[in-house]
């Protein structure tokens, strides 16, 4: 290897990503085009459905029903794709996704329908009014994500040596979180020139232009005849004897992990609402000029885009230094402190030694301090697939997030009826339990043997 192919920088990885095979990076390219739309969109359906008249117990369940997906879907994703074959499965799944943005577009016109729920005469759930076309949106716009979590990890882990899965894990991080950068800053555009709603419906038609582009050359020019992703999944029945085959090493892990993401979740679909209703704030910056509320937000989810970016490689390349132990730890920690620390920005700005500084200086630096929970994402992955057997790396990574994701499943929803009661008490509780989430890591997790 040359001295300039052993440099190694954000750039660097983009051009190797580029030099994937073509079909790999096709399906890559549509994962952007995809990601770009779910980024413009969905980080502000909180808002929507506030702006629609839901209430804080509706957008928690909100919440849960994508974390419900997020658990069930890859499955029978898989499944899928050995039925059908991938190539015709990525299509469907894309229109899926498609017809997802264009229920949320029409989401109004779907109305509301009330749910409650008693047991044996008590009442485990009062009466809630859910926006029918939110969640019915949310479905479908899903869809294209329910392919090949699992053999994404494979592919990454079978490409690269095990002391540099982290490594390995930027490069396609890197290219595939420019849209999650790029997606919110074009949001922020539109909506600091129309008024939230008539502007997210413009975003939601965008993002479904652009979720039927992405469709539409996917088809044409994937060609699936040699692919095998599909062919890794064994269905439900397989999914015990993974759970129970699963590396010692990853027991702590996923552990601290599911108390980490649970605590997340409790409060993740209510950041919108305290930057936008709760603090309500704005900022005037140079070229910019003035950023209303919703725009900021957008513009906040970019800035910290933007230090993941930044910081997502040289700390994989830190990783192989001192390990991946400490990089994953620093992650879980900016995700556990994170809540508590955005819902205690004073509304009225702050004071430090003789420096004034305002409620959006302060959301500016708490969400690039938000961006160093991804910089530890890449050592994270390869924690978790490094200690699998070489041909497992799917099956392990299935089983792992199975788990995580089922657990996270009600998190949203029991946030939502914290924050009901008590804003400040709902994401004070969540940094409590991801706390524990850290403490566990730190006493009971494991380093990965190729980078000890």
């Amino acid at each position: 290897m040359s001295d300039t192919e052993s440099e190694v920088g954000a750039f660097t990885y983009f051009r190797q990503f580029f030099a994937l095979e073509r079909d790999v990076l096709v399906l890559s390219l549509a994962m952007f085009a995809f990601s770009l739309g779910f980024q413009m969109t969905g980080r502000y359906m909180p808002r929507y459905m506030s702006v629609l008249g839901a209430s804080s117990i509706a957008i928690g369940l909100f919440g849960s029903f994508g974390n419900l997906i997020s658990a069930v879907y890859p499955y029978p994703g898989g499944a899928l794709s050995d039925r059908i074959g991938s190539r015709s499965a990525l299509t469907l799944f894309g229109l899926a996704s498609t017809v997802g943005f264009l229920v949320w577009l029409f989401a109004e016109s779907f109305g509301f329908v009330t749910l409650g729920l008693s047991l044996a005469g008590v009442t485990l759930l009062e009466p809630v009014a859910l926006p029918v076309g939110i969640f019915l949106g949310l479905g479908f716009a899903q869809a294209w994500k329910s392919f090949g979590l699992g053999a994404t990890f494979a592919i990454v882990k079978q490409s690269v040596p095990p002391g540099k899965l982290a490594t390995g894990f930027a490069s396609t991080e890197t290219f595939r979180r420019t849209a999650f950068l790029l997606g919110p800053l074009l949001a922020a555009t539109v909506l600091a020139r129309y008024a939230f709603g008539a502007g997210f419906r413009l975003i939601l038609a965008v993002a479904a232009v652009v979720a039927l582009l992405a469709t539409v050359a996917q088809h044409l020019l994937y060609d699936a005849s040699e692919d095998s992703l599909g062919k890794s999944f064994a269905g439900v029945s397989g999914v015990l004897a993974d759970l129970a085959g699963l590396p010692s090493p990853l027991k702590p892990l996923l552990v601290a992990d599911t108390l980490i993401r649970f605590a997340n979740g409790m409060v993740y679909v209510f950041f919108v609402i305290v930057v936008t209703e709760f603090l309500a704030a704005s900022a005037t910056l140079p070229v910019v000029g003035f950023l209303n509320p919703d725009a900021l937000f957008g513009v906040l989810l970019s800035v910290e885009m933007a230090v993941a970016l930044l910081s997502m490689v040289p700390v994989a390349k830190l990783a192989e230094r001192v390990g991946l132990k400490p990089v994953v730890a620093l992650g879980f920690v900016v995700y556990a402190v994170f809540p508590i620390l955005l819902i205690a920005v004073p509304e009225s700005g702050l004071t430090l030694a003789g420096f004034t500084f305002t409620p959006s200086a302060l959301l500016f630096v708490l969400f690039a301090f938000s961006g160093l929970r991804f910089a530890g994402l890449p050592a994270h992955k390869a924690l978790i697939v490094g200690p699998a057997a070489q041909n497992a790396g799917g099956r392990v990574t299935g089983s792992y997030y199975l788990v995580r994701n089922t657990v996270v499943v009600p998190s949203a929803a029991v946030g939502g009826a914290l924050y009901a009661g008590s804003p400040e008490f709902a994401f004070g509780v969540a940094s409590a339990i991801g706390l524990v989430g850290v403490a566990v890591f730190l006493v009971f997790g494991e380093e990965f043997a190729a980078y000890a």
